[in-house]
């Protein structure tokens, strides 16, 4: 399956950050990932004093959509992410956040998760890479 994930932080060397949350899913996965170019934006949801820096990725993987969101989930703690929400619910800052923006041919609406990722078309730093991800892969 072609997958669509959105890599972001804005903690640390968030550059450093999105680096090796790119190469830990590569070896996960075991395979290369095509990129979107970095975007910069302000923390959505919350405020915080800390910008975000986003990027897209598109890898093929052999795993089911609940598998995907568990390993990538797994990257995330690796890395050293916390929780992503306070324990009011409100979002909090971190040094990795992976989500799945879109899988090619698949769609669900669960608790645990829905494709396409439900602010896909509403979060310039989700719709951004994704557009140009898909529109790199037509050209293939």
């Amino acid at each position: 399956m072609l997958c669509y994930l959105n890599i972001g932080s804005n903690l640390g060397d968030r550059r450093a950050n999105l680096e090796a949350a790119i190469a830990a899913i590569e070896r996960d996965f075991g395979t290369t990932a095509r990129r979107s170019d970095v975007v910069e934006s302000a923390p959505w949801g919350y405020a915080s004093a800390h910008r975000f820096l986003n990027i897209g990725i598109a890898i093929e993987v052999d795993a089911e959509p609940l598998e995907l969101l568990s390993r990538l989930q797994a990257i995330e703690k690796r890395l050293g992410s916390g929780a992503h929400r306070n324990a009011d619910g409100s979002y909090a800052d971190r040094l990795v956040d992976i989500d799945i923006m879109d899988i090619d041919g698949y769609s669900c609406d669960t608790e645990r998760l829905t494709v396409p990722h439900r602010h896909l078309y509403d979060r310039e730093f989700f719709l951004q890479p994704y557009n140009q991800l898909k529109s790199s892969q037509s050209n293939h």
